[in-house]
């Protein structure tokens, strides 16, 4: 008896682990939350302190796509609740149109909700078949003043809304010059098989900073181009201003590396493209009285990312860092570059490539670099900063990689 009520208990136990296998959900897009920012950085957040009795209307380009799907909103960094009076989705059309019916979400069965302080709110899932790169129309209603402590601050992306309840509305106007990401952390797909996803950890060259508004033209963006064949997805969890050691315009990809990779459902491989921060800010305009990092801490910080991947067999992938000889030159922000920057850049690049520690090596220093003046950006691939790579420079970078060792094992 005790043998029979002990196996029927284990069948209990298994059950809900068998069934949550069986659904095989991949994350299809995704926004790294940062907190908003004040006199500390020298750059505008963009988006009003405060919003209440108003929609917002995100677009976002998803990579896998699948029969049901749910969305992540977060609060990461609110120091109060967010009211939540409603959400909705459809298949996206042009400049803020929708391209199908509007569907309503609900969370935890409710049509309403609350994301907790530092929380992140995961509605049901909902029967809706989106395609593979195609675009979602995620509109979300802030029925109190609420607070804007958690966004995305380099959307890329026009928003669309205005005051009132407008979530089923057929189109709505762009809403002021705000171009970040609002609450909107992940979309996840549901598909009959489990599907790979590749995750980009990097800055603003990975947010794409340079690429076109509203041209889904980041690198990340058109790798996911290349996979889709393949039935493999790709979330960008790039933020503009990030660092591997340091906290700057979000926190340090040390911190956020489980939250924004590790963690997201269906990740299996990782490319880390950061450090050009942890090496230009020192003695810039961002921080002008820090001294240069430590070769040895970068190479540390990059040995935990590896060991940490490892440890849950996600496959990692170096990407060396870029030039940017003359970056910023003519902007508020001086003395991004120098001698010892430069220096160190190519040391740590050195390491990357030679150094057999990272599972792969995506070369883009090589790909990107004029071979006349090797420590800039060649000029048909930059965007004018002499930083962030254009349009040509995405599609480059995005076309550096090789799929085949990309992807080794995880197929």
């Amino acid at each position: 008896m005790k043998r029979l009520l002990f196996t029927a208990l284990l069948a209990a136990l298994a059950l809900p682990f068998a069934q949550a296998q069986e659904q095989h959900w991949q994350t299809t897009w995704s926004a790294s939350p940062q907190r908003t920012w004040g006199k500390e950085v020298p750059l505008p957040v963009g988006v009003p302190a405060q919003l209440g009795n108003h929609t917002l209307r995100q677009i976002v380009k998803v990579s896998l796509g699948g029969q049901r799907l749910r969305i992540a909103l977060s609060n990461a960094y609110g120091s109060q609740p967010v009211a939540v009076g409603g959400a909705a989705v459809a298949l996206a059309g042009p400049a803020g149109r929708l391209g199908g019916p509007s569907r309503r979400l609900t969370f935890s069965g409710q049509p309403t909700a609350y994301i907790a302080p530092g929380a992140e709110l995961l509605s049901d899932p909902l029967d809706l078949t989106v395609p593979a790169l195609g675009e979602l129309a995620v509109s979300l209603y802030l029925p109190q003043p609420t607070a804007i402590q958690s966004f995305h601050w380099d959307g890329k992306q026009r928003v669309y809304g205005g005051p009132g309840e407008l979530l089923d509305a057929a189109q709505l106007p762009a809403d002021g010059k705000m171009e970040a990401r609002l609450f909107l952390a992940d979309v996840l797909v549901q598909s009959p098989a489990p599907r790979s996803v590749v995750a980009v950890l990097g800055d603003s060259i990975t947010d794409g900073r340079g690429a076109s508004l509203d041209g889904n033209q980041r690198w990340p963006d058109l790798l996911a181009q290349r996979l889709a064949v393949r039935q493999v997805g790709v979330i960008n969890a790039g933020i503009s201003g990030a660092r591997l050691l340091s906290d700057g315009m979000g926190q340090s990809g040390l911190v956020r590396f489980h939250r924004d990779v590790l963690g997201k459902p269906g990740v299996r491989a990782a490319i880390v493209m950061l450090g050009i921060n942890d090496i230009s800010w020192p003695g810039s305009t961002f921080a002008p009285n820090n001294p240069l990092v430590q070769y040895e801490d970068l190479i540390a910080g990059y040995r935990q990312l590896i060991a940490q991947a490892h440890l849950r067999g996600v496959r990692v992938v170096g990407a060396t860092i870029l030039p940017f000889e003359r970056a910023l030159s003519g902007s508020p922000i001086e003395n991004y570059h120098a001698a010892n920057k430069e220096a160190l850049r190519e040391r740590v690049n050195q390491w990357i490539r030679q150094s057999g520690e990272f599972d792969a090596v995506v070369d883009l220093d090589v790909r990107l670099r004029d071979p006349a003046r090797p420590q800039r950006l060649l000029p048909a691939y930059d965007s004018g900063d002499h930083l962030h790579p254009g349009d040509a420079g995405n599609r480059a970078m995005a076309e550096g990689v090789d799929i085949d060792v990309l992807l080794q094992g995880l197929l």
